[in-house]
């Protein structure tokens, strides 16, 4: 839980940019963060919003190093060359975006590698906010192996047929049958992307499937009330939100 750590515990965490083998075999970067010690250690996947593999997520990352997590956070935007992360995202949106077999490939390497390190407990959720939260959705419906999967105002889950593309050929909501782990939804009431009708229809299909959920709405806030670097910054539905968080992580993926 958040804040629920003791004064005169030990709190060291380490953290850098280290490359594994991601889909495909490919050698990509990404952001590791862990406690010290042996464990036995929860894992989590972070998967990066549209912005790209930026300082935020390294923020992020580290957050769960420190509540206790062996965290990973892949650049799903190494192949597309490397620079500032606003450089290299207009780069990926010029491209049409990151394929989401791309994504579903690094996610599932990204998750073995977390299962193989000798401090790992053998469970892993995986998060993502924006289109991170459709992807994490998606990878969840993919790949078998996750305890748990949190989506944090993932705009896309609901798509219509015409707003389908190459790169995004299924709206992961007709996936909800396949749905491999308990599932957390954050949503701000203002959003539109998912707009609530959306998230409504989400919901209701993962009721129709039997499938374990939580879904937490925040009047007063819209997409992407986490960022406090922007104005969409709701500091009060942030923090209940990383409580949120922090609490279904602990129930599904703590031994």
């Amino acid at each position: 839980m958040w804040n629920s750590l003791r004064t005169d515990a030990h709190q060291a965490t380490v953290a850098a940019i280290e490359t594994y083998a991601a889909g495909g075999g490919d050698l990509i970067h990404a952001y590791v963060a862990r406690p010290e010690g042996n464990g036995p250690f929860p894992g989590v996947i972070l998967i990066h919003h549209m912005p790209g593999w930026d300082e935020l997520y390294f923020e992020f990352t580290r957050r769960f190093a420190s509540h206790g997590y062996l965290a990973i956070c892949p650049d799903l935007y190494c192949r597309f060359g490397h620079g500032t992360p606003e450089d290299v995202t207009a780069t990926v949106r010029a491209q049409g975006g990151v394929a989401d077999a791309s994504v579903v490939a690094d996610a599932g390497a990204a998750l073995a590698w977390l299962k193989s390190l000798p401090m790992s407990n053998g469970k892993v959720g995986i998060i993502g906010t924006c289109s991170g939260g459709r992807h994490a959705t998606l990878v969840a419906s993919r790949v078998s192996g996750f305890d748990a999967v949190a989506d944090l105002w993932g705009g896309g889950v609901v798509q219509a047929p015409d707003q389908l593309t190459e790169k995004r050929p299924v709206a992961p909501i007709s996936l909800t049958s396949n749905l491999n782990a308990p599932l957390l939804g954050l949503f701000g009431n203002d959003d539109q992307s998912p707009p609530p009708d959306q998230v409504n229809l989400h919901e209701a299909e993962l009721k129709k499937y039997g499938k374990t959920y939580e879904f937490h709405r925040y009047d007063g806030a819209g997409h992407g009330f986490f960022y406090y670097d922007r104005a969409a910054y709701r500091p009060e539905a942030a923090m209940d939100g990383w409580s949120k968080i922090f609490a279904f992580f602990g129930k599904h993926l703590a031994k």
